[in-house]
């Protein structure tokens, strides 16, 4: 079997996986801004990385995954300098700014959870590592590649050139951004348009500040990274992932930064999942297609026509590769569904087989299924091709179903193979693409409802309402569930 191969934006070509430390991976992911609820597009970058953590850990590593929380910070954005979004969220909401981190916080964390994804070994904030993030920038100020002017300090991109490639990972050409400048807040104070800011002096109406030696102020957006990652991973590290919106200029400000603070590029893999479009457009504001975690799971939203849960969110992106472009759509998510329940109905029913012998072996059949659970293995090893992993799952559920049905023996297989079979099953449905059955949750759900039902209707009857309480009770029966009237007043039902 072939060794693990990583697609490195940084180089630009699929390498061979080898952790600095051989057992033991350091991955840095780009956590949320928790200014607003996360919509579908935040839920690919977390579910992909979730994949790649529970995969690595499968091969045996130990993984140090450490995900970011954005909750401070100056947000500069290409072509643009913004305000920091969680005091002006925190004006509008008419909340205290971290009393607004921490409903959107816990609001990610449930989403998080709905997903079935595994919490990070390490979940800093940008807030509570203020003096790493100041200690960084006097080092680098130090170092002769950051100017302090106004209260406010600049990286100084242009003399970081002259020595090292910036733009290596985006693919971005100096020359061509100073060609683009425009007219944008504080471009007076830079000694050039490139130059990105560490640390912000606060204007009288910023609500979040702290105390700095340029004066009161707050962080840039990409020294906080920088200076997480290198405290909790070190100078160097294995794996630095997020979204390929994050390549310029957030990615490459942090190689910057990191390179003239540790002498070296902090992660020695850069790994970026694609973007989610809908109908064939990118979503954004502008397009006003933002779908959010919550009215995904719901179905309130214009653009959808049913309510989607959880597994079939995750069971849908990982039907494409994480460098591919994904695009929504209604019809693919109902596909995503039906496939996600074909595939675990028949994941249920192989945990409930035995191999018993008898009956000739068929040796082409068992073949076949080697070969399909050998190119799981392959498939992941081959940069986490979570697509072709579920097209070779699906290719072996028509071998169980023939099972299941009684058309083949169980031992027709090799008893080694059958029970490899249910083992791989396990593995990578649960395991590793972290898919769970949400049948019993829907079930409990179920009777919540009819609980509620038969609370309404004894209060209809309570209420002398006979119309309502005959209602609910013929309704519910056109529909299979069967209410009943017992002697002592009490109600029940049936599901038939």
């Amino acid at each position: 079997m072939q060794s693990l191969q990583v697609y490195n934006s940084y180089t630009r070509q699929k390498e061979s996986f080898v952790p600095i430390v051989p057992g033991y991976v350091g991955m840095y992911v780009c956590g949320p801004t928790v200014s607003g609820e996360s919509h579908l597009g935040h839920a690919r970058p977390f579910i992909t990385f979730d994949v790649i953590y529970r995969y690595l850990m499968h091969l045996g590593n130990k993984v140090r995954y450490v995900r970011n929380i954005t909750d401070a910070g100056h947000f500069e954005e290409e072509g643009r300098e913004a305000e920091d979004k969680i005091s002006k969220k925190a004006i509008i909401e008419r909340l205290e700014p971290m009393e607004l981190v921490q409903k959107y916080t816990n609001l990610f964390h449930w989403a998080m959870r709905q997903f079935n994804n595994l919490e990070p070994s390490i979940e800093p904030t940008a807030t509570g590592h203020i003096v790493e993030q100041i200690e960084m920038i006097k080092k680098i100020i130090a170092e002769g590649y950051a100017y302090a002017i106004n209260g406010s300090v600049y990286f100084d991109v242009k003399k970081y050139a002259e020595k090292y490639p910036y733009g290596k990972l985006s693919g971005r050409i100096l020359d061509d951004l100073l060609e683009s400048t425009r007219d944008l807040e504080n471009q007076e104070e830079k000694h050039n348009w490139q130059d990105f800011a560490l640390w912000k002096a606060a204007p009288p109406e910023h609500i979040m500040r702290w105390e700095s030696p340029w004066g009161e102020g707050f962080p840039g957006w990409h020294i906080e990274c920088s200076a997480m990652s290198t405290k909790y991973l070190g100078t160097q590290f294995d794996i630095h992932g997020g979204g390929m919106d994050l390549l310029f200029p957030h990615h490459e400000s942090e190689i910057a930064q990191s390179t003239i603070c540790n002498h070296r590029v902090p992660a020695r893999y850069w790994i970026h999942n694609n973007m989610i479009t809908i109908n064939g457009k990118k979503m954004g504001k502008s397009y006003n297609n933002q779908i959010r975690l919550t009215e995904l799971f719901t179905g309130d939203h214009p653009l959808l026509a049913q309510a989607y849960s959880p597994m079939t969110i995750r069971f849908f992106i990982l039907q494409t590769h994480y460098r591919s472009t994904l695009d929504f759509g209604n019809e693919a998510l109902q596909a995503a569904e039906k496939g996600l329940r074909r595939l675990w109905e028949a994941h249920l029913a192989l945990q409930k087989m035995n191999w018993v012998a008898g009956g000739p072996q068929n040796a082409e059949l068992d073949q076949k299924i080697r070969r399909l659970l050998s190119g799981l293995d392959e498939s992941m090893n081959d940069d986490f091709n979570t697509a072709k992993t579920m097209a070779n799952l699906f290719e072996i559920v028509p071998t169980i179903n023939s099972i299941k049905d009684g058309h083949i023996q169980s031992g027709s297989l090799a008893e080694d193979t059958f029970m490899q079979l249910k083992k791989y099953f396990t593995d990578y449905l649960e395991n590793i693409l972290g898919l769970r059955d949400e049948s019993g949750a829907e079930h409990s759900k179920l009777h919540g409802v009819l609980d509620l039902l038969i609370e309404i209707r004894k209060d209809a009857r309570s209420r002398k309402d006979y119309v309502t309480s005959d209602k609910i009770r013929n309704q519910l029966q056109q529909i299979g569930i069967l209410m009943k009237d017992e002697k002592d007043g009490k109600m029940s039902y049936s599901l038939e």
